[in-house]
């Protein structure tokens, strides 16, 4: 039995998955199981599938019973997986060589009961990386998770798989932020998460999609944050203030239109300019960058807030 199994939700992801499982081939840990869940794709994926799975015997691929990532994943790893360790990995990032062997490492010589990396973000090659993601110190809590979610992606977060059960999964019921509403209940039940400072993940940015499922993630987050209510904990105007940041930042880097990203930005500003400008490096920059991309070239503005 394989002591990690990575769980794959694939839709329309034929283009891109040979080669997230190429990443997985060169992991220098190479103990593991991997599930490709193929989610009802329009495209060519579940054979892409099938056929990487002919020359990797580690790969099994299924169909999803359900429908949507939560049920794909959950599917992967309640019903299916055999590690004691899960790691998600989505069908369009790519994981760098000493991943696993980090993760595994520091679930089996530490306390925490899930772990994450860095990521840098790229558009079509993995060398060409743009901004990274930071990892906070010392363990995450949730009036974190209400401000800036530093897992970003499930692509970057391994757990132990008698947690994930213990907490019943992803809730199908969402669309955006399941990811952050499973952290808040892994966190706030007591569960510890804890960041790596080293380099995991090489995530694909998408040009579209935030302006028109913003009202979709809101909603999302609004859930997420129910739960949080549910442990004790409630959002302020600063954890407001630094989402609003996130989402901001995250308008520039996959290019929105820019006035959505200005819009985030004054309502953070706001809500707690404090909380929004610091660390200046993440906040002033946010807040310099929202104001002048709508003067800017679309071309300008792609070259300089990729970065």
């Amino acid at each position: 039995m394989s002591l990690i199994t990575i769980v794959i939700p694939a839709y329309n992801a034929a283009k891109t998955l040979p080669a997230t499982v190429q990443s997985l081939t060169r992991q220098t840990w190479v103990d593991w199981q991997a599930i490709i869940v193929e989610d009802g794709s329009q495209d060519d994926t579940f054979a892409v599938a099938q056929t990487l799975a002919e020359d990797e015997p580690r790969l099994t691929v299924v169909r999803n019973p359900g429908k949507g990532p939560s049920d794909a994943r959950n599917h992967g790893a309640i019903d299916l997986a055999r590690g004691a360790f899960i790691a998600f990995c989505d069908a369009d990032d790519i994981w760098l060589p000493g991943k696993l062997s980090s993760v595994v490492t520091s679930l089996l010589m530490g306390e925490a009961d899930a772990v994450f990396g860095r990521i840098g973000f790229f558009e079509s090659d993995p060398a060409q990386v743009g901004a990274r993601s930071t990892v906070p110190e010392g363990r995450v809590t949730v009036p974190m998770l209400m401000g800036e979610n530093p897992v970003c992606t499930m692509s970057n977060l391994t757990v132990r798989t008698d947690v994930f059960r213990k907490l019943g999964g992803f809730r199908a019921d969402m669309v955006h932020n399941e990811d952050l509403e499973w952290l808040i209940r892994l966190v706030g039940s007591g569960h510890e998460l804890c960041g790596l400072h080293e380099d995991h993940i090489r995530y694909r940015t998408s040009s579209g999609g935030l302006s028109s499922d913003l009202a979709a993630m809101l909603r999302g987050r609004e859930q997420a944050m129910e739960t949080a209510r549910r442990f004790g904990f409630s959002p302020d105007d600063r954890a407001e203030a630094i989402h609003l940041r996130y989402l901001a930042r995250r308008a520039l880097r996959v290019g929105c239109e820019p006035r959505l990203a200005l819009r985030l930005a004054l309502s953070g500003l706001r809500r707690d300019a404090r909380a929004f400008l610091f660390p200046l490096h993440r906040g002033a920059a946010t807040a310099l960058a929202a104001m002048l991309a709508p003067a800017l070239p679309a071309p300008l503005r792609h070259t300089l807030f990729s970065k």
